[in-house]
Protein backbone atom coordinates (compact mmCIF):
# COMPACT_ATOMS: atom_id res chain seq x y z
CA UNK A 1 0.00 0.00 0.00
CA UNK A 2 1.30 3.37 -0.74
CA UNK A 3 1.78 6.01 1.54
CA UNK A 4 -0.91 8.28 0.12
CA UNK A 5 -3.17 5.36 -0.04
CA UNK A 6 -2.77 4.51 3.80
CA UNK A 7 -2.88 8.37 5.18
CA UNK A 8 -6.33 8.06 3.42
CA UNK A 9 -6.95 4.15 5.47
CA UNK A 10 -5.68 6.52 8.59
CA UNK A 11 -8.06 9.61 7.85
CA UNK A 12 -11.44 7.24 7.65
CA UNK A 13 -10.25 5.52 10.82
CA UNK A 14 -9.87 8.82 12.62
CA UNK A 15 -13.28 9.71 12.01
CA UNK A 16 -16.22 9.14 13.79
CA UNK A 17 -19.14 7.65 12.16
CA UNK A 18 -21.81 5.95 14.14
CA UNK A 19 -24.76 5.31 12.66
CA UNK A 20 -26.78 8.68 11.50
CA UNK A 21 -23.57 10.25 12.18
CA UNK A 22 -21.76 9.65 8.97
CA UNK A 23 -20.65 13.26 8.37
CA UNK A 24 -17.06 13.73 9.51
CA UNK A 25 -15.81 10.48 7.40
CA UNK A 26 -17.68 11.31 4.47
CA UNK A 27 -15.70 14.46 4.29
CA UNK A 28 -13.06 12.65 4.25
CA UNK A 29 -14.21 10.62 1.40
CA UNK A 30 -15.08 13.77 -0.55
CA UNK A 31 -11.92 14.68 -0.04
CA UNK A 32 -9.66 12.09 -0.98
CA UNK A 33 -12.16 10.80 -4.70
CA UNK A 34 -12.03 14.63 -5.70
CA UNK A 35 -8.95 14.66 -7.60
CA UNK A 36 -9.59 11.65 -9.62
CA UNK A 37 -13.52 10.63 -10.05
CA UNK A 38 -15.49 12.44 -12.73
CA UNK A 39 -18.08 13.10 -10.34
CA UNK A 40 -19.20 13.32 -6.72
CA UNK A 41 -22.37 13.66 -5.07
CA UNK A 42 -23.88 13.57 -1.60
CA UNK A 43 -27.49 12.10 -1.53
CA UNK A 44 -30.15 13.32 0.90
CA UNK A 45 -29.17 10.28 2.89
CA UNK A 46 -25.75 11.11 3.40
CA UNK A 47 -24.36 7.99 0.63
CA UNK A 48 -21.58 9.89 -0.89
CA UNK A 49 -21.73 8.66 -4.70
CA UNK A 50 -17.94 8.95 -6.56
CA UNK A 51 -18.59 7.81 -10.38
CA UNK A 52 -16.04 7.25 -12.99
CA UNK A 53 -17.49 7.06 -16.82
CA UNK A 54 -20.93 7.94 -15.31
CA UNK A 55 -22.69 8.54 -18.62
CA UNK A 56 -22.24 4.87 -19.59
CA UNK A 57 -24.38 2.97 -21.06
CA UNK A 58 -24.03 -0.04 -18.48
CA UNK A 59 -23.44 0.66 -14.60
CA UNK A 60 -21.60 -1.16 -11.70
CA UNK A 61 -22.25 -0.34 -8.17
CA UNK A 62 -19.16 -0.73 -5.55
CA UNK A 63 -21.05 -0.37 -1.82
CA UNK A 64 -18.86 0.24 1.57
CA UNK A 65 -20.41 0.85 4.29
CA UNK A 66 -18.61 4.18 6.32
CA UNK A 67 -20.68 3.92 9.42
CA UNK A 68 -19.89 1.75 12.49
CA UNK A 69 -21.04 0.79 16.13
CA UNK A 70 -21.32 3.33 18.58
CA UNK A 71 -23.68 4.71 21.58
CA UNK A 72 -25.65 7.80 22.00
CA UNK A 73 -26.43 10.03 24.97
CA UNK A 74 -29.62 9.18 26.46
CA UNK A 75 -28.94 11.29 30.00
CA UNK A 76 -26.40 13.50 31.75
CA UNK A 77 -27.76 12.93 35.55
CA UNK A 78 -26.72 15.71 37.57
CA UNK A 79 -23.26 13.87 39.06
CA UNK A 80 -22.14 14.44 35.46
CA UNK A 81 -22.02 11.03 34.64
CA UNK A 82 -23.83 9.87 30.94
CA UNK A 83 -25.94 7.39 30.03
CA UNK A 84 -26.28 6.31 26.72
CA UNK A 85 -28.01 3.61 24.15
CA UNK A 86 -26.62 1.38 21.41
CA UNK A 87 -26.15 1.77 17.94
CA UNK A 88 -25.70 -1.45 16.22
CA UNK A 89 -24.94 -4.83 17.37
CA UNK A 90 -22.83 -4.93 20.83
CA UNK A 91 -21.15 -7.45 22.97
CA UNK A 92 -21.63 -5.16 25.64
CA UNK A 93 -18.37 -6.95 27.51
CA UNK A 94 -16.43 -4.63 25.21
CA UNK A 95 -17.49 -2.06 26.14
CA UNK A 96 -15.82 -2.12 29.90
CA UNK A 97 -12.65 -0.71 30.70
CA UNK A 98 -12.63 1.06 27.64
CA UNK A 99 -11.32 4.77 26.22
CA UNK A 100 -14.43 6.78 24.80
CA UNK A 101 -14.72 9.91 22.49
CA UNK A 102 -18.15 11.88 22.77
CA UNK A 103 -18.27 13.16 19.60
CA UNK A 104 -19.91 16.96 20.79
CA UNK A 105 -20.66 20.10 18.30
CA UNK A 106 -17.33 21.87 20.28
CA UNK A 107 -15.18 18.36 19.32
CA UNK A 108 -14.29 15.24 20.81
CA UNK A 109 -14.73 15.08 24.41
CA UNK A 110 -12.54 11.97 26.06
CA UNK A 111 -14.25 9.48 28.62
CA UNK A 112 -14.25 6.02 30.03
CA UNK A 113 -16.63 3.46 31.14
CA UNK A 114 -16.21 1.17 33.24
CA UNK A 115 -17.73 -0.54 36.93
CA UNK A 116 -17.21 -0.84 40.05
CA UNK A 117 -13.80 -2.25 40.83
CA UNK A 118 -13.41 -5.96 41.50
CA UNK A 119 -13.16 -5.84 44.93
CA UNK A 120 -16.24 -3.76 45.53
CA UNK A 121 -18.18 -6.65 43.29
CA UNK A 122 -20.42 -9.14 44.68
CA UNK A 123 -20.38 -12.68 43.79
CA UNK A 124 -23.22 -12.67 41.68
CA UNK A 125 -21.89 -9.43 40.00
CA UNK A 126 -18.38 -11.07 39.18
CA UNK A 127 -20.50 -13.54 37.20
CA UNK A 128 -23.11 -11.48 35.22
CA UNK A 129 -22.87 -9.42 32.15
CA UNK A 130 -24.08 -5.83 32.75
CA UNK A 131 -26.79 -4.37 30.82
CA UNK A 132 -25.93 -0.95 28.76
CA UNK A 133 -28.14 0.93 31.13
CA UNK A 134 -25.96 -0.89 34.16
CA UNK A 135 -23.06 1.13 32.68
CA UNK A 136 -22.18 4.68 32.63
CA UNK A 137 -19.54 7.33 30.73
CA UNK A 138 -17.50 9.32 33.06
CA UNK A 139 -16.18 12.76 31.54
CA UNK A 140 -14.54 14.15 34.94
CA UNK A 141 -16.94 16.97 34.97
CA UNK A 142 -17.69 18.11 38.82
CA UNK A 143 -21.58 18.25 38.34
CA UNK A 144 -24.62 17.81 35.89
CA UNK A 145 -24.19 21.53 34.40
CA UNK A 146 -20.72 21.36 33.37
CA UNK A 147 -21.23 18.30 31.67
CA UNK A 148 -24.38 19.86 30.18
CA UNK A 149 -22.43 22.56 28.64
CA UNK A 150 -20.31 20.32 26.86
CA UNK A 151 -22.75 17.66 25.77
CA UNK A 152 -25.81 17.33 24.36
CA UNK A 153 -28.41 14.61 24.23
CA UNK A 154 -28.14 13.09 21.40
CA UNK A 155 -24.48 13.51 20.94
CA UNK A 156 -22.89 9.83 19.54
CA UNK A 157 -19.82 8.06 21.48
CA UNK A 158 -17.53 6.03 19.98
CA UNK A 159 -14.53 3.90 21.35
CA UNK A 160 -11.23 6.39 21.55
CA UNK A 161 -10.32 6.34 17.42
CA UNK A 162 -6.97 5.50 15.68
CA UNK A 163 -4.53 3.46 13.72
CA UNK A 164 -2.12 0.46 15.26
CA UNK A 165 0.49 -1.14 12.78
CA UNK A 166 1.29 -4.64 13.85
CA UNK A 167 3.37 -7.16 12.50
CA UNK A 168 3.73 -8.61 8.78
CA UNK A 169 1.44 -6.25 7.47
CA UNK A 170 -1.75 -6.32 9.41
CA UNK A 171 -3.03 -3.38 11.52
CA UNK A 172 -5.92 -2.59 14.33
CA UNK A 173 -8.32 -0.47 15.04
CA UNK A 174 -11.69 -0.11 16.12
CA UNK A 175 -14.02 0.58 12.83
CA UNK A 176 -12.28 -1.43 10.45
CA UNK A 177 -15.48 -2.43 9.98
CA UNK A 178 -16.42 -0.74 7.06
CA UNK A 179 -13.63 1.57 6.96
CA UNK A 180 -12.09 -1.11 5.33
CA UNK A 181 -14.95 -1.36 2.69
CA UNK A 182 -15.24 2.30 1.78
CA UNK A 183 -11.38 2.24 1.17
CA UNK A 184 -11.25 -0.91 -1.11
CA UNK A 185 -14.22 0.98 -3.38
CA UNK A 186 -12.89 4.33 -3.52
CA UNK A 187 -9.18 2.72 -4.36
CA UNK A 188 -10.38 0.76 -6.83
CA UNK A 189 -12.19 4.07 -8.57
CA UNK A 190 -9.17 5.74 -8.41
CA UNK A 191 -7.11 2.84 -10.26
CA UNK A 192 -9.90 2.53 -12.96
CA UNK A 193 -9.47 6.44 -13.25
CA UNK A 194 -6.04 5.28 -14.58
CA UNK A 195 -7.41 3.43 -17.17
CA UNK A 196 -11.38 4.12 -17.66
CA UNK A 197 -13.55 0.93 -18.33
CA UNK A 198 -16.48 0.55 -21.15
CA UNK A 199 -18.89 0.88 -18.17
CA UNK A 200 -19.76 3.45 -15.66
CA UNK A 201 -18.57 2.83 -12.26
CA UNK A 202 -19.82 4.13 -9.26
CA UNK A 203 -17.96 3.57 -5.73
CA UNK A 204 -20.46 4.45 -2.92
CA UNK A 205 -19.52 4.78 0.37
CA UNK A 206 -22.82 4.09 1.93
CA UNK A 207 -24.38 5.19 5.53
CA UNK A 208 -26.66 2.98 8.22
CA UNK A 209 -25.35 -0.55 7.45
CA UNK A 210 -25.24 -1.36 11.03
CA UNK A 211 -28.92 -0.36 11.74
CA UNK A 212 -30.49 -2.01 8.04
CA UNK A 213 -28.48 -1.52 5.37
CA UNK A 214 -30.18 1.52 4.58
CA UNK A 215 -27.99 3.62 2.71
CA UNK A 216 -27.61 0.88 0.01
CA UNK A 217 -31.18 0.72 -0.60
CA UNK A 218 -31.32 4.66 -1.37
CA UNK A 219 -28.06 4.87 -3.37
CA UNK A 220 -28.79 1.67 -5.21
CA UNK A 221 -32.26 3.11 -6.43
CA UNK A 222 -30.95 5.98 -7.36
CA UNK A 223 -28.10 4.54 -9.89
CA UNK A 224 -30.06 1.83 -11.35
CA UNK A 225 -26.71 -0.58 -11.71
CA UNK A 226 -27.19 -3.79 -13.64
CA UNK A 227 -23.91 -5.48 -11.18
CA UNK A 228 -22.94 -4.59 -7.68
CA UNK A 229 -20.51 -5.49 -5.13
CA UNK A 230 -20.52 -5.16 -1.75
CA UNK A 231 -17.28 -5.07 -0.10
CA UNK A 232 -17.51 -5.72 3.81
CA UNK A 233 -15.54 -7.24 6.39
CA UNK A 234 -16.18 -11.29 7.18
CA UNK A 235 -14.93 -13.30 10.62
CA UNK A 236 -11.26 -14.38 9.76
CA UNK A 237 -11.31 -18.44 11.57
CA UNK A 238 -7.20 -18.46 12.26
CA UNK A 239 -7.29 -17.65 15.69
CA UNK A 240 -8.51 -20.29 18.63
CA UNK A 241 -11.82 -20.62 19.59
CA UNK A 242 -13.42 -19.62 16.15
CA UNK A 243 -14.89 -23.13 14.38
CA UNK A 244 -13.86 -23.55 11.04
CA UNK A 245 -16.39 -26.08 10.27
CA UNK A 246 -19.12 -23.29 11.03
CA UNK A 247 -17.37 -20.62 9.26
CA UNK A 248 -15.10 -21.93 6.58
CA UNK A 249 -11.23 -21.35 6.50
CA UNK A 250 -10.38 -18.14 6.60
CA UNK A 251 -7.30 -16.42 7.27
CA UNK A 252 -6.14 -12.71 7.44
CA UNK A 253 -3.54 -12.22 4.78
CA UNK A 254 -4.75 -15.33 2.49
CA UNK A 255 -6.38 -12.48 0.49
CA UNK A 256 -10.43 -11.10 0.34
CA UNK A 257 -13.03 -13.36 0.35
CA UNK A 258 -14.97 -14.16 -2.67
CA UNK A 259 -18.64 -15.50 -1.61
CA UNK A 260 -20.82 -17.49 -3.48
CA UNK A 261 -24.27 -18.72 -2.47
CA UNK A 262 -28.02 -17.34 -3.26
CA UNK A 263 -27.00 -13.67 -2.52
CA UNK A 264 -24.61 -13.74 -4.85
CA UNK A 265 -24.81 -14.32 -8.46
CA UNK A 266 -23.33 -16.88 -10.05
CA UNK A 267 -21.84 -15.68 -13.21
CA UNK A 268 -20.40 -12.45 -11.38
CA UNK A 269 -18.65 -15.40 -8.85
CA UNK A 270 -17.07 -16.82 -11.30
CA UNK A 271 -15.79 -13.64 -13.12
CA UNK A 272 -14.41 -12.67 -10.03
CA UNK A 273 -12.22 -15.79 -9.08
CA UNK A 274 -11.23 -16.90 -12.41
CA UNK A 275 -9.78 -13.38 -12.93
CA UNK A 276 -8.05 -13.81 -9.50
CA UNK A 277 -6.57 -17.19 -10.46
CA UNK A 278 -6.16 -15.56 -13.89
CA UNK A 279 -3.84 -12.72 -12.64
CA UNK A 280 -2.37 -14.12 -9.55
CA UNK A 281 -4.39 -12.22 -7.02
CA UNK A 282 -4.50 -13.73 -3.92
CA UNK A 283 -8.31 -14.80 -2.58
CA UNK A 284 -9.92 -17.10 -0.64
CA UNK A 285 -13.77 -18.89 -1.36
CA UNK A 286 -16.62 -18.92 1.38
CA UNK A 287 -20.46 -19.86 1.02
CA UNK A 288 -23.29 -18.08 2.88
CA UNK A 289 -25.96 -19.81 2.73
CA UNK A 290 -28.54 -16.96 3.44
CA UNK A 291 -28.85 -13.24 2.75
CA UNK A 292 -26.12 -11.75 3.39
CA UNK A 293 -25.82 -9.35 6.63
CA UNK A 294 -24.60 -6.74 4.30
CA UNK A 295 -25.45 -4.24 1.92
CA UNK A 296 -25.56 -7.01 -0.77
CA UNK A 297 -28.64 -7.92 0.49
CA UNK A 298 -30.12 -5.05 -0.03
CA UNK A 299 -28.65 -4.48 -3.61
CA UNK A 300 -29.89 -7.63 -5.05
CA UNK A 301 -33.20 -6.62 -4.60
CA UNK A 302 -32.90 -3.57 -5.65
CA UNK A 303 -36.04 -2.53 -8.12
CA UNK A 304 -35.91 -5.02 -10.79
CA UNK A 305 -33.09 -6.84 -9.03
CA UNK A 306 -28.82 -6.74 -9.66
CA UNK A 307 -26.26 -9.09 -10.50
CA UNK A 308 -24.76 -8.81 -7.28
CA UNK A 309 -21.44 -9.98 -5.36
CA UNK A 310 -19.34 -10.17 -1.95
CA UNK A 311 -16.05 -9.07 -1.60
CA UNK A 312 -15.17 -9.33 2.35
CA UNK A 313 -12.15 -8.82 4.01
CA UNK A 314 -11.06 -10.85 6.96
CA UNK A 315 -11.72 -9.43 9.80
CA UNK A 316 -10.26 -10.81 13.72
CA UNK A 317 -12.62 -9.52 16.78
CA UNK A 318 -15.56 -7.92 14.49
CA UNK A 319 -17.27 -4.92 16.87
CA UNK A 320 -14.97 -4.64 19.13
CA UNK A 321 -12.02 -1.86 19.89
CA UNK A 322 -8.80 -4.02 18.01
CA UNK A 323 -10.23 -5.11 14.80
CA UNK A 324 -7.33 -6.94 12.77
CA UNK A 325 -6.70 -6.72 9.07
CA UNK A 326 -4.23 -7.01 6.17
CA UNK A 327 -3.24 -4.37 4.62
CA UNK A 328 -2.53 -6.37 1.73
CA UNK A 329 -5.94 -8.17 1.54
CA UNK A 330 -7.32 -4.45 0.99
CA UNK A 331 -4.98 -3.77 -2.08
CA UNK A 332 -5.76 -7.32 -3.30
CA UNK A 333 -9.67 -6.57 -2.96
CA UNK A 334 -9.06 -3.20 -5.00
CA UNK A 335 -7.11 -4.77 -7.74
CA UNK A 336 -9.74 -7.47 -8.03
CA UNK A 337 -12.51 -5.15 -8.34
CA UNK A 338 -10.98 -2.80 -11.06
CA UNK A 339 -10.02 -5.96 -13.01
CA UNK A 340 -13.33 -6.86 -13.04
CA UNK A 341 -14.58 -3.39 -14.08
CA UNK A 342 -11.98 -3.48 -17.13
CA UNK A 343 -13.56 -6.89 -18.51
CA UNK A 344 -17.03 -5.95 -19.22
CA UNK A 345 -18.12 -4.99 -22.00
CA UNK A 346 -21.17 -4.35 -24.41
CA UNK A 347 -20.96 -8.42 -24.83
CA UNK A 348 -20.86 -9.14 -21.36
CA UNK A 349 -24.10 -11.19 -19.89
CA UNK A 350 -24.40 -11.29 -15.92
CA UNK A 351 -27.79 -13.86 -16.74
CA UNK A 352 -27.45 -17.10 -14.54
Amino acid sequence: MDAQSLDFLKNLLHAPAPSGYEGPIQEVVREYVGSFADEVTTDLHGNVIAAVNPDAKRRVMFAGHCDQIGLLVQHIDDDGYLWANLIGGWDIQMLLGQNMQVHTASGPVHGVIARKAIHLLTPEERKSVPEIKDLWIDIGAKNGDEARELVAIGDPVTFELGFRPMLNQLASAPGMDNRVGVWVVMEALRQLSEKKPEVGVFSVSTVQEEIGLRGAKTSAYSIEPEVGIAVDVTHATDCPTVSKKENGDIKVGGGPVVYRGPNVNPVVFSSLTQLANKTEIACQINGISRPAGNDANAMQLNQAGMATGIVAIPNRYMHSPVEVISLEDLDNAATLLATFCRGIDETTDFTP
